[in-house]
């Protein structure tokens, strides 16, 4: 070949590492297109599309240093994938100036307000109240809500609470200043996840608010499963991790079109948080935001982390605004480590 015949043994086995590693980025690309359940297995590539995009870089940089013509190769898969860098880290955020006019979002899977003590503090769910009540957003979205913690959210005069589960008892809530004319539940086939969604009046506008939460993909936040896998310490495990992960893809592609479908009949702008327990390259992200503004893509800085994930900024937590919807600003708050997810806030204007 001619693209390897000046290099040394060493660059070209890396040269053709880097053409495998161009061949799965593209593929990468490719899928959030696709639905998953054609190739549930490939679709766990999206969830490393930003390490096989930081490899791709790296690629480039030694090529550059090197002055080889192989450069070409890594800078044409970054090219290709600038749209998705945005989606995974923000060089600038954005906070424009407040106006009467604004309100504020907050989402936030609680995980049932350490009801198993995960954390082994009796405090978590008054530091949690607290931190609202702080940040005191107009509306607020809850993931796996208890009510047996027994926070008082009485600053909120109307709220929407949906509970399911036998022995555990589990809800979705939205919790609003502004008067809820509206509600409902959207059922998920053969899953204890659910969404719900709200109409609520502010002044006299009516915005559709939904709280998803889909089906979970059930990996562990200390990655000490990822990490036998990687090892190769136990292959058959590794595969019903696999197995796991893709069914669980299957499971939120048929949720994510049931919201789509839902949303799709709805007359009035439109606001979705929750938790997606997928990431911004897949296609349920691709397929629940639609036209909608991704708020972090908006206005939001660095990684945007939602999830505590050892050593991976795991954004899988979303709002996503509607078109006719200003963004004004987005935080996330990872340091505030009271559930395996951290909350996100952004401040809205309807324009």
């Amino acid at each position: 070949m001619r693209l390897t015949r000046n290099l040394s043994w060493f660059n070209r086995i890396l040269f053709f590492f880097n053409i495998v590693l161009t061949i799965v980025t593209f593929l990468a690309y490719v899928l959030p297109f696709l639905a998953p359940k054609l190739f549930p297995l490939l679709s766990v590539l999206t969830l490393v599309l930003p390490l096989f995009l930081i490899l791709n870089a790296l690629f480039f940089i030694y090529w550059l240093l090197q002055l080889k013509k192989q450069i070409i190769l890594s800078g044409l898969v970054l090219l290709a994938g600038i749209t998705f860098i945005n989606k995974f880290y923000k060089f600038s955020s954005l906070d424009v100036e407040k106006t009467e006019n604004d309100f504020v979002v907050m989402s936030y899977n609680v995980r049932l307000l350490n009801l198993f003590k995960w954390i082994d503090s009796d405090s978590v769910p008054y530091r949690i109240l607290e931190f609202i009540n702080e940040k005191n957003p107009d509306i607020l979205c809850i993931q796996e809500y208890s009510e047996t913690a027994g926070i008082d959210l009485k600053v909120y005069p109307h709220k929407y609470v949906y509970v399911q589960g036998d022995k555990i008892k589990t809800s979705q809530a939205i919790f609003s200043k502004f008067p809820i004319i509206n509600e409902g539940n959207i059922v998920f086939p053969n899953s204890n996840n659910n969404a719900i969604f709200a109409d609520i009046k502010k002044g006299k506008d009516i915005i559709r608010v939904y709280n998803i939460h889909l089906q979970s993909i059930k990996i562990s936040p200390d990655v000490n499963e990822l990490s036998e896998n990687i090892d190769g310490i136990n292959q058959e495990k590794s595969q019903m991790v696999l197995k796991r992960i893709s069914a669980a893809f299957t499971k939120q592609q048929q949720q994510a079109e049931i919201i789509k479908n839902h949303k799709s009949e709805c007359e009035y702008p439109i606001i979705i948080c929750g938790d997606m327990n997928n990431s911004a390259f897949s296609y349920v992200y691709r397929s629940i935001k639609g036209n909608l503004h991704d708020t972090f893509e908006e206005a939001g800085k660095g990684f945007g982390k939602t999830y505590n994930f050892k050593y991976y900024p795991a954004r899988i937590d979303y709002i996503f605004a509607d078109s006719n919807i200003k963004v004004k600003s987005f935080e996330s708050f990872p340091e505030f480590q009271n559930s395996d997810h951290f909350p996100i806030m952004t401040r809205l204007s309807i324009e």
